[in-house]
């Protein structure tokens, strides 16, 4: 049985390019860049590459550029940096809004504990936030405001650039989660008009385990990991090498396929909204439009998520019901009970996010499969016989 992977959003395969890059670092030039000697110079040789490759995908400077084990460190040390330098200056209040990945919404219920006020904007039924929305919570203590680039959940991409440009006016930091965001739709930081930025490898074909923070010159991050002097003093702990050459050669790959892939993905993603969209009670999650190439989030009234993934996987099917950050729990999504879900719909998600190595035949194959498997779950759903029945009232109609 073939199997197709539609579970992008959580990890992505690697590439035979990122694959390529790494191997040298793991065999035969496996220093420490710390090391003065020949092969711990070598290492330190590719670091400095490495770094420089990321920076022009990025439109930064190389010395903006901190590596970091992935997205939620980095959110975390972008937090950490803006509520310290806040603390220095008398400003203790942070925006953000409530679809915000965990690694943002935990760091700020910790710095709440400090003695920060955090203010969570709503969002509307489509995920999105407006930049009238923060220029109207910003006060005179406001420190920080962070927005993801683009919903891990439902795929809705943020008015980056607009929000940015209400903070650089008010004067008040600004990160963006761009996890999702990098390697998918286009990313540059002098555009976008961002303080930081956070990104994760392993969303665009490289390894788990590394990622990024940029920084804009003048804004020193804070130390999250004490130590050693590495990555300038700001993150300490030996450098991960082979990590960091295939994030980097990972990342080059992606912002020079951006156009073609987007394209081929757009279609299959619509394709998907499409056939989905004919099964009875069912609603598309996030913006129609704005929204990120390969992620398709829908909800079908009458059953659990839960019980969808696990046929799927029956049929070789690889898909997720939201976050894989919060897979294990048994509540609904933060995301769509943001954007209006009621819970019992909320169960009833399934998000598909694909990749460039997914076909047209496999967007056929997982449009009959879902069909086969709701149609399946509803004959043997109390609560969908009593909606047929009328003895409840359907959410979506």
């Amino acid at each position: 049985m073939k199997t197709i992977y539609v579970d992008n959003a959580a990890t992505t395969k690697m590439s035979k390019t990122a694959i390529s890059a790494m191997m040298p670092y793991l065999e035969e030039n496996y220093g420490n860049p710390s090391s003065l000697h020949t092969v711990g110079q070598l290492a330190q040789e590719a670091l400095v590459k490495a770094r420089m490759e990321v920076a022009e995908c990025l439109g930064a400077d190389v010395k903006e550029i901190y590596f970091t084990s992935g997205g939620s460190e980095s959110d975390n040390q972008a937090l950490l940096t803006a509520a310290e330098l806040g603390e220095r200056k008398g400003k203790k209040h942070i925006i953000s809004q409530k679809t915000e990945h965990h690694a943002i919404l935990h760091a700020l219920n910790k710095l709440e504990k400090r003695g920060f006020e955090i203010t969570l904007l709503d969002v509307d039924g489509d995920g999105l936030v407006t930049a009238e929305q923060v220029k109207n919570a910003i006060r005179e203590d406001t420190v920080m405001v962070t927005i993801m680039t683009a919903n891990n959940e439902i795929g809705t991409i943020m008015p980056i650039k607009e929000i940015a440009a209400v903070c650089k006016e008010k004067g008040v930091l600004f990160h963006t989660d761009a996890v999702q965001a990098v390697g998918h739709i286009p990313v540059d930081v002098k555009e976008l008009g961002c303080d930081m930025l956070s990104l994760s490898a392993h969303k665009f074909h490289g390894p788990k385990g590394v990622g990024a923070l940029y920084v804009r010159k003048g804004l020193f991050p804070s130390t999250l990991i004490e130590g050693g002097a590495q990555e300038r003093g700001r993150r300490a702990g030996t450098e991960n090498i082979a990590g960091i050459c295939a994030m980097a050669a990972a990342m080059k790959e992606a912002v020079a396929k951006l156009g073609e892939n987007a394209e081929k993905l757009t279609k299959m993603r619509d394709r998907l909204i499409e056939g989905l969209g004919e099964i009875s009670h069912s609603v598309l999650n996030g913006s129609r439009t704005q929204r990120l190439p390969g992620n398709v989030n829908m909800c079908f009234e009458g059953i659990e998520g839960e019980s969808i993934l696990l046929l799927l996987d029956a049929k070789g099917i690889c898909a997720s019901s939201g976050s894989a950050c919060t897979s294990g729990s048994l509540d609904p999504s933060h995301v769509l009970l943001a954007i209006g879900r009621p819970h019992e719909v909320a169960h009833g998600s399934l998000r598909l996010s694909l990749c460039e190595e997914n076909t047209p035949e496999d967007m056929e194959f997982i449009i009959k499969s879902v069909k086969e498997v709701v149609d399946y779950l509803r004959k043997m759903s109390p609560v969908w016989q009593d909606l047929q029945e009328g003895k409840r009232k359907y959410v979506i109609q």
